[in-house]
């Protein structure tokens, strides 16, 4: 893979977007993905200026890793809240991409379920890709739209 290759070109503009405005704004994130498997954090790694804005994240794809790498208990499970790491805003991603699923909503290949956390609230959204089964199609739109939703955030668009 060459080097422009990545961020993915879908993903390209948007991770711009929202790097530039919190390094304009001094403000920072956290990412929290499964499905998209660390497109996120790692868009927004490769900008330059990286260390200004990202505080860290977490690709933890099951609740087994979750216990096992995060320390979660049962406690941890029924209060969590997302991680913060202190940041300003914390982007959580967690999908289906598929190319197989569930017969409920939230397996079906193409969904994804989006929440973007600040001091303002949390904000909540759901998508269907409308890509079907299609695996990597799926994780580069996951990522795609939990920025695109972190800028909505940020410019004060995205409602509670």
């Amino acid at each position: 893979m060459a080097p422009s290759d990545f961020p993915p070109s879908a993903v390209r503009g948007v991770v711009g977007e929202v790097a530039g405005m919190l390094k304009e704004k001094k403000e920072t994130i956290s990412v929290a993905e499964t499905a998209a498997g660390g497109i996120i954090s790692a868009s927004l790694l490769a900008t330059p200026g990286a260390s200004q804005f990202y505080k860290g994240g977490l690709t933890l794809y099951t609740l087994e890793s979750r216990i096992a790498f995060a320390g979660w208990t049962q406690d941890s499970i029924k209060a969590y809240r997302g991680p913060t790491l202190g940041s300003t805003y914390t982007v959580c991603e967690s999908g289906t991409a598929g190319p197989t699923g569930g017969q409920t909503r939230n397996r079906q290949p193409g969904y994804c379920a989006l929440a973007v956390s600040c001091d303002k609230g949390t904000f909540t959204r759901e998508i269907d890709t409308g890509l079907g089964g299609d695996r990597q199609a799926n994780t580069i739109r996951f990522a795609e739209e939990a920025l695109r939703f972190v800028g909505e955030v940020m410019r004060g668009e995205a409602k509670l």
